[in-house]
């Protein structure tokens, strides 16, 4: 009789959710020791990679797993701390920017050599440069699949500037 637990597909989450916990248990702790959290990462870091510094609040609800009301919270505790600022949309008074500054990339500069260094040992050292260019094709096509605002506000800024790659900032 089969083992409907050796079916491929629950491996394949599986394993995907293992390699995030053993990930993401490592970055906690470094991110610590610069007075960020997992999430205040992904903002300034999402932030940073993002044209100009800055996206619509909205967009960049839809890149992380926050609500518009939990980007709201985290941004506000941000910009108390000296990490980020709002700016009102010109073209939308409805709107606002999350815009980094020059203290929250000064942060990111201190966190980011340790943050790599995890990144390269414990995953892009683990898989061969066609391997690894392999896993982040699959890996994107899934993520437009699941979570096709992942990207928005990144390729193009009011401006119409276009992001390098036009992949998750």
């Amino acid at each position: 009789m089969t083992n409907v637990f050796d079916d491929p597909r629950i491996t394949a989450v599986g394993l995907l959710v293992e390699v995030h916990a053993g990930l993401s248990a490592r970055f906690a702790a470094q991110l610590e020791e610069h007075g960020l959290s997992a999430v205040e990462f992904e903002v300034i870091t999402r932030l940073a990679r993002s044209p100009g510094n800055q996206l619509r609040m909205t967009d960049l609800a839809a890149q992380t797993s926050l609500s518009t009301s939990g980007v709201t919270r985290v941004v506000d505790r941000m910009e108390r701390d000296g990490l980020l600022t709002r700016r009102a949309c010109p073209s939308d008074r409805r709107s606002s920017y999350a815009v980094v500054t020059a203290t929250g990339l000064q942060r990111l500069d201190e966190t980011l050599p340790g943050h790599l260094l995890i990144i390269e040992q414990w995953f892009t050292s683990q898989l061969d440069p066609e391997a690894l260019a392999t896993l982040l094709n699959g890996l994107r096509r899934v993520r437009d699949a699941v979570h096709p605002g992942a990207t928005a506000g990144s390729t193009t800024t009011e401006q119409g500037i276009a992001s390098a790659d036009g992949a998750t900032r």
